[in-house]
């Protein structure tokens, strides 16, 4: 097989020097896409019913549930996708779970 060349521009690629679509050559992280978007249910942090025992942080699936200096704070609704996972966590009723009124 001879060895092709795409042109491009005044510029010589060799065609086993082109990245094979769909192929992710570096790697990645949840928080450069905002995917709370598509969210049909919404948590509620209700801050007075709060006891700060932090089961809800690490049970979180998108690690929406910030967390500085040992307290909780407001969800990551940017990445939040409503799986309701910290809402059964929390044993204080401080989370509550409802329909997303975009």
């Amino acid at each position: 097989m001879k060895n092709k060349t795409v042109s491009h521009i005044n510029e010589k690629i060799n065609w086993k020097d082109i990245t094979p679509g769909g192929v992710i050559n570096v790697s990645g992280s949840a928080h450069e896409f905002k995917t709370g978007d598509w969210r049909t249910m919404r948590p509620e942090w209700i801050q007075n019913k709060c006891k700060q025992c932090l089961l809800c942080a690490p049970v979180c699936p998108d690690s929406s549930i910030p967390v500085e200096n040992k307290q909780r704070e407001e969800f990551d609704y940017d990445h939040c996708k409503g799986c309701g996972v910290c809402f059964k966590a929390c044993p204080f009723e401080a989370i509550e779970f409802a329909k997303e009124t975009k």
